[in-house]
């Protein structure tokens, strides 16, 4: 069964080889008018080629745009967390300079009643 198969399968693979041998043979020149047809052929078919290379150069630019896209969309994407990175940081920085004037504050208060005391003693007044 798989003979007779594969015999049919390569007579017909023959036969289209030879119709298409047929078909790509050159028939008697008819003159000009053929000559005229061919060099159209020609023609097209080179036109043809420019098209398919245009259009994979067009398929790769494509591609590069989109890469492109993607990366600068996720350039934006870390400027963006970079940005609320730098607004943590800030706010952050802002409490704790806060923190050290409020400290300072503090200390100097304190130090500045060690002083009254110190007068006070001084002076003999215990208040």
């Amino acid at each position: 069964m798989r003979s007779r198969i594969a015999r049919e399968l390569l007579a017909a693979a023959l036969l289209a080889t030879a119709c298409l041998a047929g078909a790509q043979a050159p028939g008697e020149s008819r003159g000009p008018q053929d000559a005229l047809i061919q060099q159209k052929q020609r023609q097209a078919g080179a036109a043809f080629s420019a098209l398919q290379k245009a259009q994979y150069e067009a398929k790769l630019a494509e591609q590069d745009f989109l890469n492109a896209q993607d990366a600068y969309a996720a350039t934006q994407k870390q400027s963006e967390d970079h940005r609320r990175e730098l607004e943590t940081a800030r706010k952050a920085l802002d409490a704790a300079q806060a923190k050290v004037a409020q400290a300072r504050k503090r200390y100097e208060d304190a130090v500045s009643e060690v002083d009254q005391a110190f007068q006070r003693s001084a002076t003999g007044d215990k208040k």
